[in-house]
């Protein structure tokens, strides 16, 4: 039975109304459609051609500036990206679980692909190791990604690392598609930025991160709260201080500029919710912020 997936689809009912789900449809579709290709030849560049198109090593080799060509494919494949390491068990913005936010997401992606006959696949995983769901269509297949991502998330799951489930995509996967990744905050740092580098080159990436629950100030004052991910104790005393709420603000909003910086340089569009019924208002606009760069 479609627990997950009737779940998600009952929320897109309630958070969008018929209008607003056609529009969201229609976002899909335009920055989708048209790049619905796989590889095909190099040609010569001409003026005009897009440079994100340009095979760098290819042109070094030939002497002058080469393009890729692609042809277009019958289906596209959306690659659904998850970290499913125990940061995803703690307590967003809002107050629910990131794995309820991310399960969430990761549905109404999956089913706006469903919806125009394209086929969906998950990489899913944790510090330990990535997992691997092949792309299929259908309902069923994705009522089975998203109990995949359910229940492996946990707070006996393995350290979050979503580096590991990209280079495990960059490794293993072939041909263009278009991954759609969900995780928690994270920092920016060289190795990272050189890695989705050299994914953008290949497929288009949208990257929606979800919000850490806000553990310092008065509204927190005699909340103790633990960190899942080290188990570092924050006692709540201290969380209602002035000085360590001013403290965390600044490191917070240093974290978020440096990740912001780095998918802008790496031409990726990122989007974050705090809660799940932010998720279909910020998936379209994350759409359509994607489709504008295009």
């Amino acid at each position: 039975m479609a627990i997950l997936l009737q779940r998600v689809k009952s929320k897109m009912a309630i958070f969008a109304h018929r209008k607003a789900r056609g529009m969201l449809d229609g976002e899909y579709g335009s920055v989708f459609r048209g790049r619905s290709l796989d590889f095909d030849d190099l040609r010569a560049y001409v003026p005009g051609d897009e440079v994100r198109d340009i095979d760098w090593k290819a042109s070094a080799r030939h002497g002058s500036p080469l393009i890729k060509r692609y042809v277009a494919v019958r289906r596209q494949t959306v690659l659904l990206i998850a970290d499913t390491g125990r940061n995803m068990a703690a307590e967003a913005r809002d107050g629910e679980t990131k794995k309820d936010i991310a399960v969430m997401a990761l549905g109404v992606v999956g089913y706006l692909a469903h919806r125009h006959g394209d086929v969906v696949g998950l990489v899913c995983g944790d510090a330990n190791g990535s997992r691997t769901l092949p792309a299929k269509g259908g309902e069923s297949h994705l009522e089975r990604l998203l109990r995949e991502v359910d229940s492996a998330t946990g707070l006996d799951s393995g350290p979050s690392r979503i580096e590991g489930q990209l280079e495990h995509v960059a490794r293993t996967v072939k041909g263009r598609h278009l991954l759609f990744v969900v995780a928690d905050e994270s920092a920016a740092d060289a190795g990272t930025e050189q890695l989705l580098r050299r994914l953008r080159a290949q497929h288009e990436i949208l990257w929606l991160t979800i919000r850490d629950a806000d553990l310092v100030g008065e509204s927190n004052a005699g909340q103790d709260a633990v960190s899942v991910a080290d188990a570092a104790l924050l006692p709540g005393h201290l969380a209602a201080s002035p000085g360590v709420a001013a403290a965390y603000a600044e490191a917070a909003t240093e974290r978020d500029a440096g990740r912001h910086a780095m998918f802008r340089r790496a031409g990726i569009t990122e989007g974050h919710v705090t809660g799940s019924a932010g998720v279909i208002t910020e998936l379209f606009a994350l759409l359509e912020r994607h489709r504008r760069a295009g």
